[in-house]
């Protein structure tokens, strides 16, 4: 099977190399023309929690030819649409697009190709674009933690989705989820809860964790993501064996207390993580902020429920982009009128 990796970034990079290194016949597309290079020379460079060198087989957009059979889409979610209709013309007449992309992508993704050639599949783990070829693993590299929940909109009857299970299995755990929707917001309250604030701040999610001030609004985002999945009847799976719900929902001071002195624990093994919106800011690029915490605050809408921590983290990282603001600790100032 003639496979890709569309927008082979940081994670792109590492789960292209797992799949090379087990002689699969793949190909990771960026439009990052020093990485690409970096990669076509030097193969990829896996550090961090993990140290090897693979050679890859590593282009250009503009140079793709032929048909996959599958396509691991990796790019940012700004313009999803156009990224997947465009990828039409590589994709073979029952060829499927797995998006591992932030968010709910399944849905804009099932809109051009339709719901059973698209997979979904949710990420637990991180790592940290380097550069030419170079990539930081920042989680642990067990197959524990390297984890993906895999799962479809609809049925799971296409031939390609169980080799796309066996594809990911060669790095790490694979959990074939029913309710994919719920696993996806799992997820999304890790996302929202770290990631937003990791861009607001210009800090890791171990820094986030383990300050007590920015914890007090880790544990607020996502008791909102909580409070928006009940109202909108959605059943929050658990994450490498961690229920957030029961971790991190509360209704009186005690347990309270006890998600709160939870959450560096629950984060422990991915500390080290610095989240790729920040790692966009810091480049001057726009972010995809309204595929994180934008998605909360648009189901909350939904179902007339107020998100305002999510609302003020995407107020904030806007007015990073629009040179308002830099991602810096100081941010915190910005959020004190919701204690």
């Amino acid at each position: 099977m003639r496979l890709a990796i569309y927008g082979a970034g940081a994670m792109g990079t590492i789960l292209g190399a797992y799949l090379a290194k087990s002689g699969e016949n793949i190909d990771l597309i960026s439009r990052n023309e020093a990485h690409i290079e970096g990669l076509k020379n030097y193969g990829a460079h896996i550090i961090g929690k993990i140290d090897f060198t693979q050679k890859v087989n590593a282009l250009l957009p503009q140079d793709m030819a032929g048909k996959y059979d599958i396509i691991f889409l990796m790019t940012k979610q700004m313009d999803n649409l156009a990224v997947v209709k465009g990828l039409t013309n590589y994709l073979a007449s029952d060829g499927v697009i797995c998006t591992m992309q932030n968010g709910l992508p399944e849905l804009s993704v099932a809109k051009v190709i339709g719901e059973n050639r698209t997979i979904g599949c949710a990420m637990a783990w991180g790592a940290t674009m380097i550069g030419k070829g170079i990539v930081e693993l920042t989680s642990e590299a067990s197959r524990e933690t390297l984890s993906f929940s895999l799962g479809t909109l609809g049925s799971q009857a296409d031939k390609h989705f169980f080799k796309v299970v066996k594809l990911l299995e060669i790095m790490g755990d694979v959990k074939v989820e029913d309710n994919f929707i719920g696993a996806r917001w799992a997820k999304l309250l890790v996302n929202s809860a770290f990631s937003g604030l990791s861009a607001v701040l210009g800090a890791t999610f171990g820094e986030i964790a383990t300050n007590k001030k920015s914890r007090v609004f880790v544990q607020k985002i996502a008791k909102e993501c909580i409070e928006v999945t009940k109202k909108a009847k959605i059943r929050i799976e658990p994450i490498q064996g961690k229920d957030l719900v029961k971790l991190l929902d509360y209704n009186g001071p005690i347990k309270k207390k006890i998600s709160f002195m939870i959450i560096p624990l629950a984060i422990k093994k991915h500390r080290l993580l610095k989240s790729s919106m920040l790692q966009d800011l810091e480049k001057g690029r726009r972010c995809e902020i309204e595929a994180i915490n934008g998605v909360v605050c648009a189901s909350g809408d939904k179902v007339n429920l107020e998100t305002p921590v999510n609302d003020r983290i995407v107020k904030i990282v806007h007015e990073i982009e629009n040179g308002k603001y830099k991602s810096r600790w100081q941010n915190l100032e910005l959020f004190k009128d919701l204690l």
